[in-house]
């Protein structure tokens, strides 16, 4: 599986500016050939103006029917990032994935929302796991903060995952906790993980790129830098069985012990 990671330079509250970056990430990507093309967290209007519910997309319409229409156009599957997402008078931050048919087959709510920049004041939390097929391949969707919780992320390895995207706008300033949480969480979990983070800075805020491919033995496939980037890999499934089968960690765990 080949997998293109789109790091756009995303505009704090302009949908149409974003959006234009996307589509020129996607054309170019795609001469590469990819099966799946992933987008980071809150593309469509940053993280986040305000007040955001005037940025926020009504029922994610515009996008869904965006993304969609360069899934088919493109014959590729689009993990698409995540968006300000406004349902009646509810916030979420969410995350909509296609196949290759322009089918939307999976919605994901951030579960844990970022208190430390108030976004869980603005914004209403999800509570359901996002499991989906991608060509065969069993993959799961978080988003940002969702990473530090390694109890969320197992969850989702014992559901069977190969795959875990994680969308962000992650902050230059904390870059070492970027690559270090989404190395073990690959580790521990044995699976891919592939995590896209945006570029671009908004009053004081700096994104700190940075998107990768991780392998479950904790190899980073490919890496971009700070700017914008297109990141692509192929992904040698072959690896899940190898480790797997190596260093079993799922038999040998004393689940008894475990308390919350």
């Amino acid at each position: 599986m080949k997998l293109s990671l789109l790091q756009i330079h995303i505009v704090l509250g302009d949908f149409e500016k974003n959006k234009a970056s996307v589509l020129a990430a996607t054309e170019k990507a795609m001469q590469e050939k990819p099966d799946v093309l992933a987008l980071p967290e809150m593309w469509n209007v940053g993280f986040f103006p305000k007040p955001i519910i005037d940025f926020a997309d009504k029922n994610g319409q515009e996008t869904r029917t965006f993304l969609s229409t360069l899934a088919k156009k493109y014959n590729v599957n689009i993990v698409g990032g995540s968006i300000a997402n406004r349902i009646e008078e509810q916030l979420y931050n969410t995350s909509y994935t296609f196949n290759r048919q322009g089918e939307e087959i999976a919605t994901y709510h951030k579960i844990h929302l970022f208190s430390p920049s108030k976004e869980n004041q603005v914004f209403s939390a999800g509570d359901t796991l996002s499991i989906f097929m991608l060509d065969g391949v069993k993959c799961a969707v978080i988003i940002c903060y969702d990473v530090r919780f390694c109890e969320l992320v197992r969850m989702l390895a014992l559901e069977g995952i190969d795959l875990l995207f994680v969308p962000a706008a992650w902050p230059l300033e904390r870059l070492t906790h970027w690559q270090i949480l989404n190395q073990a969480r690959a580790i521990e979990n044995q699976f891919f993980v592939a995590a896209i983070n945006g570029s671009g800075s908004f009053n004081n805020f700096h994104l700190g790129g940075n998107s990768m491919l991780i392998d479950p033995w904790g190899n980073v496939l490919k890496q971009a830098g700070e700017n914008e980037a297109i990141v692509t890999a192929t992904l040698n499934l072959d690896v899940l069985t190898d480790i797997r089968s190596t260093i079993n960690v799922f038999n040998d765990r004393k689940v008894i012990l475990y308390k919350h």
